[in-house]
């Protein structure tokens, strides 16, 4: 099977006024002239489970500025100038006596729109549980409940990243009666656990089709049962489980030799109602602007290609005491995809793991360690010490997945944040964000 990115266009329909929320909860509304989330759960037409769907989907990418940002900016990759708003360079930085506030725009909106995603997913579940539309077989339930768990636990992942020892819930089928935060380490076994689950039900029905179309991974049991592995393969390095990581990497789309692009992508387009890519901003732009952390750029190695995310401006921009003569410029149009999960980063991951285990396992980490390396007009890297090659790991990895959400939760999960550049005497790196406030 050819796993490749799939650049289709989401078709927003009015039947989505029904996803939009502020919170966590959301409160069914019965209307017997315009069917709404009761009808969806109690029996809905297969073009509402459609609907439901292409509404996850394109509601997966609100806020994907914001939760890019807060990872971003505290991970010291880039900095958001903004002439609308000085809290991305005071707050997020530590500017002075600025600290992270519980109820403001860049942990309430990621948090809400992740917490609108799993409430639509588990509106999913109960319409596919009790729909009677034709051809919606008990096989065909079961693999749509599968991708709904599995994009349920991407979602719980991301807010989990932001939270950390805040911990998250989990359990928020009945917005009248919400579980509790759970602690960091249980979050992530929730969320394995999740995968896992999921993961079984898509292998054991391997040629069953989605009752939907997806734009995200294919639209069957084994095609989405790779996306969930490449998902758990992330989850199983975050806890440390490096023989974990390996096997769910041997049942995803991982590919040493394959081309680094393959996964799975948030998709963007100019189409009437559809959203634009919101981390594109155009070189040289000034007010409203991403430009990158110099330091990205000077402390990179002679000829690294990865440089051309960062070109260089015709003129240096500044804003509150921090100066930058590159542009992130990760995304070069306002249509291009974000990734969720590619093969890059799974080639990275499978470097870690082999890194981690140690002993014979370390050549191998250098082997995966050097197809990145060359891909990027680097030459081989040939340290066999343990520690040496985890420092190079960590270094691809910042240079490969810059800008898409990985250096500060790497630099935290390795105990190095103390190591991020401080912008201004007296700012801070931020471990983590508060629960928001009407949480």
């Amino acid at each position: 099977m050819n796993y490749h990115k799939n650049i289709y266009r989401f078709i927003l329909t009015p039947a989505l006024l029904f996803l939009i929320s502020s919170s966590c909860r959301i409160e069914p509304i019965a209307d017997p002239n315009n069917p709404g989330v009761v009808a969806i759960s109690t029996n809905p037409t297969l073009g509402e489970i459609q609907n439901v769907v292409t509404g996850v989907e394109s509601g997966m990418r609100d806020n994907i500025n914001f939760y890019l940002d807060d990872c971003g900016v505290i991970g010291r990759e880039f900095y958001r100038f903004s002439t609308s708003d000085p809290r991305f360079t005071s707050d997020l930085l530590g500017k002075g006596t600025a600290t992270l506030d519980n109820n403001t725009f860049y942990i309430t909106n990621p948090f809400a729109a992740r917490y609108r995603v799993i409430k639509n997913l588990n509106i999913l579940i109960a319409g596919l549980t009790n729909t009677t539309a034709a051809g919606v077989t008990p096989a065909k339930r079961l693999v749509g409940k599968a991708y709904a768990n599995t994009i349920k636990a991407h979602e719980l992942l991301m807010v989990l990243n932001l939270e950390y020892d805040n911990g998250i819930r989990i359990d928020v089928a009945n917005p009248n009666a919400l579980g509790p935060f759970l602690t960091r380490q249980q979050s992530l076994d929730s969320i394995a656990s999740m995968l896992n689950t999921a993961y079984t039900v898509l292998t054991a029905n391997a040629s069953i089709s989605f009752p939907f179309n997806s734009t995200l991974f294919g639209n069957t049991g084994d095609e989405f049962a790779r996306f969930n592995r490449a998902l758990a393969a992330r989850v199983a390095v975050y806890r440390s489980d490096w023989a974990g990581a390996l096997t769910a990497l041997n049942n995803s789309f991982f590919n040493l030799n394959g081309s680094f692009n393959t996964g799975a992508y948030y998709l963007f387009s100019s189409a009437g109602g559809d959203q634009l890519n919101p981390m594109f901003f155009p070189q040289n732009s000034n007010g409203e602007t991403r430009v990158a952390q110099p330091l990205f750029i000077t402390q990179a190695e002679a000829g690294d290609t990865r440089l051309s995310k960062t070109p260089a401006r015709t003129s240096s921009t500044t804003q509150d005491g921090l100066t930058s003569n590159y542009d992130f410029f990760v995304y070069k149009t306002n249509i291009d995809p974000i990734p969720l999960i590619r093969n890059e980063e799974l080639i990275l991951i499978y470097a870690e793991a082999k890194a981690q285990l140690g002993g014979a396992n370390l050549a191998d980490a250098v082997i995966a360690i050097n197809k990145i390396r060359a891909a990027y007009n680097l030459l081989p890297f040939a340290s066999a010490s343990q520690a040496a090659i985890i420092d190079e790991m960590l270094k691809q990895r910042r240079y490969s997945l810059y800008g898409e959400g990985h250096r500060w939760i790497d630099m935290r999960r390795y105990n190095r944040l103390n190591t991020l550049p401080i912008d201004r005497p007296g700012d801070d790196v931020w471990v983590q964000f508060p629960v928001p406030a009407n949480e």
